[in-house]
């Protein structure tokens, strides 16, 4: 099985940026897709940005669509989420997520592997 470790996360100001990491190790992620997931205080986990295995096709939620991006760099093994424009509702926990040669999905259950994640936090 693959572990997976976030990193990137921090306090920024509404309308700044981050760029969150997941690197893998154990396995390379070349066959994975691998999701990104965020839980709120109080929220359920929720998808945001996911890569499949195959063509490495990139699907996002609604409400980050045009202000994420989600990309592999297969040579560092590592999984990135670009996040723009970043907004007070942004806050949460970010958790990557990945399923050998899983296509993408939405639900918890597409995902065998799942890091420890890492907080973000924007600020009004």
């Amino acid at each position: 099985q693959v572990q997976l470790v976030e990193s990137g996360g921090g306090l920024v100001q509404a309308g700044g940026s981050l760029r969150l990491s997941c690197a893998a190790s154990g396995k390379t992620l070349d066959y994975y897709a691998v999701g990104w997931f965020r839980q709120a205080p109080g929220k359920e986990r929720e998808g945001v940005s996911c890569i499949s295995s195959s063509d490495s096709s990139t699907f996002y939620a609604d409400s980050v669509g045009g202000r994420f991006t989600i990309s592999r760099d297969n040579a560092k093994n590592t999984v990135y989420l670009q996040m723009n424009s970043l907004k007070p509702e942004d806050t949460a926990v970010y958790y990557c997520a990945a399923e050998v040669f899983g296509p993408c999905g939405w639900d918890l259950s597409d995902f065998g592997s799942w890091g420890q994640g890492t907080q973000v936090t924007v600020s009004s």
